[in-house]
């Protein structure tokens, strides 16, 4: 899929009033080898527990992108080198995490796109909770599970439907 630039969307939807297009604060933090990624949402919602994003990362992601309502826990890290090197092996065009991951040097090879808050060396707590495919809010902003999100350099934005520019 050819990359459309997050500027160049926001010029096209900047006069969206139907809530159909929303921007992500500029909080994010750039950790995989992919800097510019989209495609379809699937959501994840826990709270210092990632055996849903283990489990999802795991499944075929058959490139859409992972969006983890983490909560913006800054205490534990939600994903890792392994978790994603497995997101890349099975497709996924990337992850946002509204929360932290771990292992730097190893997300930094992954092929696949991935944004998180901040690096923190604790792992999370395996309780088997959480939701997955559930509408979430990312630092105050809505996003459901079939929305399109699109990731650059310059930030991420998310849309109802998928975007021509």
């Amino acid at each position: 899929m050819p990359h459309i630039a997050t500027c160049d969307l926001c010029d096209a939807h900047k006069q969206d009033t139907t809530g159909g297009f929303r921007v992500l604060p500029p909080v994010f933090r750039d950790f995989g080898a992919v800097h510019r990624f989209s495609g379809p949402v699937s959501t994840v919602k826990c709270f210092e527990d990632n055996t849903l994003v283990k489990a999802a990362v795991d499944s075929p992601g058959e490139g859409r992108v992972l969006v983890v309502d983490g909560g913006a826990s800054l205490r534990r890290a939600l994903l890792g080198g392994n978790l994603g090197a497995a997101a890349s092996r099975n497709g996924w065009a990337g992850v946002v995490i509204d929360g932290c991951v771990r292992d730097l040097a190893e997300l930094a090879l992954c092929q696949t796109g991935i944004r998180a808050l901040a690096p923190v060396p604790l792992p999370t707590e395996k309780r088997q909770e959480g939701q997955r495919d559930v509408a979430v809010q990312i630092q105050g902003v809505w996003v459901r599970p079939g929305d399109w999100l699109y990731a650059d350099e310059d930030g991420i934005v998310v849309a109802s439907a998928p975007l021509l520019g």
